[in-house]
């Protein structure tokens, strides 16, 4: 049994042609193989903000840092830096494996800062080819997880170089055409490969859903600066000739009765030159209640995908849709649902086609948007209505693990009532694998 690892997906999905290596650091240790893996990246950005952002929920500009005119920035992209210890081994007709993996900032936002860190994998597995695996523990999403490890931005940068300068990653196309499948704890069952098909199902932790509150400004002033509030991941609408703010907090756990179930079901096959993927996958989350006495009326929130790629002759196309109920927009449960307890419709998808170069250079061009509606009973002019945007990029594989990204990235971001944000985004940086 291989050690999950987030760059075997990349190498397998996104840049066939920018080499990776299937292994890390390999050392026999006694029982146990153990494999040390990861990656480095850093990118210059240049963000050109058109005007502040006026969209709750808009990517175009996040939380309080987003001024207009021109940001430049030297931060990590969409993929964080990973060091990842695996080991595995054999024991009493068991394949046995674990992973933990540490995710360390390489950008800094002030003077004598240490970046931020995350902590995305900690898990164990273990089965047997004879009838597959269960996973317990810490890792990628089940739901929207192949919308993601397809995405070609994963090398790159995407979205929110300006307004998340600083922090762990950018967003790359995540709220522009999926839902993030995110980092979750898990209990997931994996069957065996059936000549290509395979499927997994999981109870993962419930996720609670964000609601909308109320923050205050020291003045009548469109200064994100002078907003004081008390949610954190937070995206703002800001009253100029007010002192008031209104904010969407992101979602958090939820102690809810039940757990969420997610599952996918894929089948991947090979003939010739010819390799390709199809998939399908869904989550069904509940809602206990949004808080401050709101009643939820959809109590299941709920989201399905499908997509597929396919490789030829050295091009790579991509295609991808979703949609769902009260699963919101960006992040799963964010603004999913309204004041009033009701459940947001959302969809969205995105379309990718890339071409490998004879000097393995890969050139790509995706477009993506993620659409979120109304509820019954709601009228939120400022509330995002959806995310669009298109992305160009070229990755060239300089050495085996060393891969050079430049990209451009144009999102424009609109809400219910008709405002519209814009914002380009341009970078160039490296990723090594090892």
């Amino acid at each position: 049994m291989k050690v999950n690892k987030i760059k075997l997906a990349v190498a397998g999905a996104v840049l066939a042609s920018a080499s990776v290596a299937n292994a890390g650091i390999i050392i026999p240790a006694g029982d146990w193989t153990v494999d040390i893996s990861g990656n480095v990246n850093s990118f210059a950005t240049w963000s050109k903000q058109e005007v502040r952002n006026t969209v709750a929920g808009g990517l175009t500009g996040i939380a309080n840092t987003n001024p207009t005119g021109t940001a430049s920035n030297i931060t990590t992209g969409l993929l964080p830096n990973f060091l990842s210890i695996g080991a595995t081994t054999r024991q009493n007709d068991l394949d046995v494996a674990f992973l933990i993996s540490i995710q360390p900032g390489s950008s800094e936002t002030g003077a004598l800062s240490s970046g931020t860190q995350n902590n995305r994998q900690a898990y164990l597995t273990f089965g047997d080819k004879s009838w597959g695996s269960i996973k317990i523990g810490k890792d990628l999403g089940i739901f929207a997880s192949d919308a993601i490890l397809n995405d070609m931005t994963l090398l790159g940068v995407g979205s929110a170089a300006g307004g998340l300068a600083g922090n762990t990653t950018t967003l790359g196309r995540i709220g522009t055409g999926f839902v993030y499948a995110d980092w979750k704890s898990q209990i997931a069952y994996t069957t065996p490969n059936f000549n290509g098909f395979q499927a997994t199902v999981g109870l993962t932790q419930n996720w609670g859903a964000s609601r909308a509150g109320t923050g205050t400004k020291t003045a009548a002033s469109t200064s994100y600066a002078t907003v004081t509030i008390s949610a954190t991941g937070s995206i703002f609408a800001v009253n100029a000739t007010t002192t008031a703010a209104t904010y969407y907090s992101a979602a958090s756990a939820n102690r809810s009765a039940s757990t969420a179930y997610e599952g996918k079901a894929s089948y991947s096959f090979a003939a010739n030159d010819v390799t390709g993927k199809v998939w399908v996958s869904g989550i069904a989350n509940k809602v206990s209640d949004l808080g401050a006495g709101v009643t939820v009326e959809d109590q299941v929130a709920y989201a399905g995908d499908i997509g597929a790629n396919l490789n030829i002759a050295g091009f790579g196309l991509t295609g991808y849709y979703y949609g769902g109920k009260g699963i919101g927009t960006t992040g799963q449960m964010w603004d999913g649902y309204a004041t009033n307890g009701n459940a947001r419709d959302s969809d969205g998808g995105y379309v990718q086609a890339t071409y490998a170069l004879p000097t393995k250079t890969k050139i790509g061009a995706s477009w993506g948007i993620s659409k979120l509606d109304l509820a019954s009973g709601e009228t939120n002019a400022n509330l995002v209505k959806e995310n669009e945007m298109w992305t160009v990029g070229l990755y060239h594989p300089l050495t085996k693990h060393l891969n050079l990204v430049g990209e451009y990235s144009y999102l424009t971001s609109q809400a219910q009532g008709g405002a519209e944000n814009k914002n380009n985004t341009g970078s160039l940086g490296a990723i090594l694998f090892f």
